[in-house]
């Protein structure tokens, strides 16, 4: 794919990057609003013939837009003259270490690298970590909050999916999750997004939404509502997963206790690298894993999926829900997660 932007560095790295506007199927709505369109950023790494692929999607939750994004990647370039691609554990230090913030950024510098690198041993990401791809779980088909209409059409056509995640954290919750009952008995997962401003609203939605078989609830208060979140989780008889309130390594600790488990999403971490650390550590601690995305294309989803044997749950869909997907990659087969054995994470251009 040709992107707007290339960079010859000195040690013969090639680097480009630009943004691309993925179309959505469906306006997407959640808690926080609503869009019809994603700008994500792309990043290639070449060096030796061999080129890394990487995706950004900047999310205005986490103050990241396109622009941040793109500054980032300027302000790393000069990092990846200063180590050489195959000490790529140095080489991401020092690029988480330029910001705090900007995790997307750093998350499609992170893929670009682990996908060359992968590549340029002939091996598959999983196959390097030496997973069983045959263990990577079912993931969600995510419905959006819409017209009643619309919540039955996007079922329908996704009706290969076990399971799907239900969207909540309006004044409709009720009425979406009854027009969800109304086409389908299939377990579903709900995600408020923050939706539910107290403790005691939460906790009067999830006790009538557990008699209408939904596995768990994703975060169902804003992030900082730690302590309403503790209390919360000691009055529910179903799991409650942080979506939100877990960025990177650094923050599950403080979790475990308010939470059942963590949603672990590339963007937020910062790359697999940072993922993985996080799958370990959320495991010695006993909690419930699932890996999520933000709006992406198939690059990010199948550096995600890579992981995904080592996980509970799954909701990688993102690549689904656009209409203009530049890369082709993991594959669905009845909802479960389908990873190839093609060099890197496995994506190809599209175009």
């Amino acid at each position: 794919m040709t992107l707007q932007h290339t960079v010859q560095l000195n040690n013969g790295l090639s680097i480009s990057y630009g943004v691309r506007k993925l179309e959505l199927k469906h306006k997407w709505t959640i808690a926080r609003g609503f869009a019809d369109f994603k700008d994500n950023v792309f990043i290639n790494v070449e060096k030796d013939g061999i080129t890394g692929f990487g995706e950004a999607a900047p999310n205005i939750r986490y103050d990241e837009t396109p622009d941040s994004t793109i500054e980032f990647i300027k302000k790393a370039l000069p990092v990846f003259e200063k180590f050489d691609l195959r000490n790529y554990y140095d080489l991401t230090l020092a690029i988480q270490n330029i910001a705090t913030q900007e995790t997307a950024a750093k998350c499609a510098l992170d893929i670009a690298i682990m996908d060359w690198i992968t590549k340029s041993k002939g091996i598959a990401f999983h196959q390097y970590l030496g997973l069983n791809k045959n263990k990577a779980p079912v993931t969600t088909f995510s419905i959006g909050i819409d017209t009643p209409d619309l919540i039955k059409q996007k079922i329908a056509e996704a009706a290969e999916f076990p399971v799907y995640k239900i969207k909540l954290g309006s004044e409709n919750d009720e009425k979406i999750i009854k027009t969800v009952r109304s086409v389908t008995d299939k377990p579903i997962r709900v995600d408020a997004n923050e939706g539910w401003k107290s403790k005691e609203e939460a906790l009067e939605k999830i006790k009538w939404l557990q008699t209408q078989n939904v596995e768990f609830i994703e975060q169902p208060m804003p992030a900082d509502m730690l302590e309403e979140s503790e209390w919360l989780r000691q009055h529910c008889e179903v799991p409650i997963i942080a979506d939100e309130s877990v960025k990177t390594t650094s923050d599950i600790v403080q979790l475990a206790k308010c939470f059942d488990g963590i949603n672990i999403k590339l963007m937020k971490a910062g790359g697999v690298q940072e993922a993985l650390r996080m799958i370990w550590l959320a495991k010695a601690l006993d909690m419930k894993i699932m890996l999520g995305c933000m709006v992406e294309s198939s690059v990010a989803i199948s550096a995600a999926a890579s992981l995904s044997p080592l996980v509970d749950y799954a909701d990688l869909d993102g690549n689904l829900l656009i209409k203009n997907d530049p890369f082709s990659g993991v594959k669905t087969q009845t909802g479960k997660l389908v990873l190839n054995d093609e060099p890197g994470f496995g994506v190809a251009p599209r175009f």
